[in-house]
């Protein structure tokens, strides 16, 4: 399957969107717990976003700028919004932000030139080009290691391939094929762990290397993208994503011994641009899009049940969710809004103030 059919098989929720929003627009009213703000609004922007959150608990997010064909940045430095682009030649979707140990943000995005990186060095952006192969780049998934080396998953043609930068060169290996919708993380010894979708048998699969050979496994069957991926701190691993079959929000782990899926949302078709962050706790959150009503929704286990909020139903919204958890274990959305083509930001609101405001 070329790139630009995949491509066009994600689009169609996209496109549905669309003439949905021609056609009606739902007034609604967000739930009072959550603060919800619009960050950019210049132009169709905001989609394929991106979240993390720095050492003082400010929100940053990468995303395009369709308007433009620009990478964009957006930081809270405290009191206000600031907005920068990062490269005007993004030629594609998807993006993923990571910041490094001194607050200083990285991303990996496709280009018009393939997959590409950059990152802030303290005083100005730097951009690489890590893999000029034509068509690559899609489903990019960022992490970085204890020396601050990129690690980056990615979509080939049809495969699913992986990049390291080894301190002077880029590494670059095909891990298997085929492979679409890729996250990553890295575990305590810098080893690579994957979930991905084989698209041609509709199954979850994961990745990881364990210091010799890629190992492959079969997680779950009849699923649909993205996936998205966390360790605990016992290096087991998360997976949320969209159960195809019947268009719930499914979630696998690893208990050690063997993987446990669950469904977490069955009500109406959920799921879909799914995001998984766990707490200090390692206990699930999951940020993702209700598409019977475009809301933006939350779910998250406390440790007996799982817990449902809709936290934005204003319009068209909750596709391209990214969330991230802050030290008290507070929840950080971003995500578009459809509805007014803008990139969109949720916190829970718990004590009135601003993200990362002290005092």
């Amino acid at each position: 399957m070329q790139f630009s059919q995949i491509e066009g098989e994600r689009m169609r929720v996209k496109f549905l969107l669309a003439f949905l929003i021609a056609v009606l627009v739902v007034p609604s009213t967000a739930m009072a717990r959550w603060q919800i703000e619009t960050v950019d609004s210049s132009g169709t922007v905001g989609s394929d976003t991106s979240i993390a959150l720095d050492s003082s608990g400010h929100p940053h997010i990468s995303y395009l700028d369709v308007t433009n064909g620009e990478l964009k940045y957006a930081y809270y430095d405290g009191a206000n919004w600031q907005i920068e682009t990062v490269d005007s030649t993004s030629d594609w979707e998807f993006t993923s932000l990571v910041l490094d140990l001194s607050d200083n943000p990285h991303i990996s995005y496709p280009g018009n030139s393939g997959l590409k990186y950059a990152y802030y060095d303290g005083t100005n952006w730097q951009i690489e080009t890590v893999d000029s192969t034509f068509g690559v780049g899609a489903f990019n998934s960022l992490a970085l290691d204890s020396s601050g080396n990129p690690h980056i998953s990615y979509m080939g043609s049809e495969d699913l391939k992986y990049a390291h930068l080894d301190g002077a060169n880029w590494q670059i290996e095909t891990v298997v094929s085929p492979g679409y919708s890729s996250s990553l993380a890295l575990d305590s010894s810098g080893n690579p762990h994957i979930s991905y979708i084989d698209r041609v048998n509709g199954d979850l699969q994961y990745a990881h290397y364990d210091g010799a050979n890629w190992q492959i496994e079969n997680v779950a069957n009849s699923v649909w993208d993205p996936t998205s991926l966390a360790l605990d701190s016992s290096g087991n691993l998360h997976i949320s994503y969209q159960e195809a079959a019947n268009n719930d929000l499914g979630y696998a782990y690893y208990d050690g011994a063997n993987w446990q899926i669950e469904t977490v949302d069955s009500s109406g078709a959920v799921g879909f641009f799914s995001s998984l962050a766990l707490d200090s706790s390692g206990n699930p959150h999951i940020s993702y899009c209700d598409v019977t009503n475009w809301d933006l929704k939350y779910s998250y286990y406390d440790g007996a049940n799982w817990q449902f909020e809709t936290v934005d139903s204003t319009g068209f919204v909750g596709s391209d969710t990214s969330l991230a958890l802050d030290s008290s274990g507070n929840p950080h959305i971003s995500y578009y809004d459809a509805t007014n083509g803008d990139l969109k930001y949720a916190f829970l609101d718990i004590s009135s103030k601003k993200p990362g405001d002290s005092g």
